[in-house]
């Protein structure tokens, strides 16, 4: 694996350890759907960096994921679910953009749960 690659799938795995400590507090919601974004942001990162495509300058999932979809199928109304709360977990005017405002633990939770599983299939995909 190149070394830039390991980089990316690696930060991946800090935010998602940062995620998987805070998923139990229900006032760190917004912190754990932040680190569970970049997550999946840094892991999409990683598989274009694999494949000798320049990762863009963008914290936008559907844009990086659609530079390499052919390469994994995901569930794509969690990646836009997550990719609207980017924004909305990092600045307090901007909540709201989930039906019922702040996300709850629950939904930090699903949120978790999508990294993970997408962080692990894509060190496999990365491993072959």
């Amino acid at each position: 694996m190149k070394a830039s690659v390991k980089e990316w799938i690696d930060f991946a795995g800090i935010d998602l350890l940062a995620a998987e400590r805070l998923c139990n507090d229900a006032k760190l919601v917004n912190v754990v759907c932040f680190h569970c974004q970049q997550c999946v942001e840094k892991s999409l990162k990683a598989l274009l960096e694999s494949k000798d495509i320049i990762p863009p300058k963008t914290h936008d999932l559907i844009r990086i994921y659609g530079m390499i979809e052919e390469q994994l199928d995901i569930e794509e109304d969690m990646l836009a679910s997550l990719n609207e709360l980017y924004i909305d977990s990092r600045y307090p005017a901007a909540f709201g953009l989930l039906p019922n405002g702040i996300p709850a633990i629950e939904d930090a939770i699903k949120f978790y749960e999508f990294a993970r599983e997408l962080h692990l299939r894509i060190i496999d995909c990365l491993q072959k």
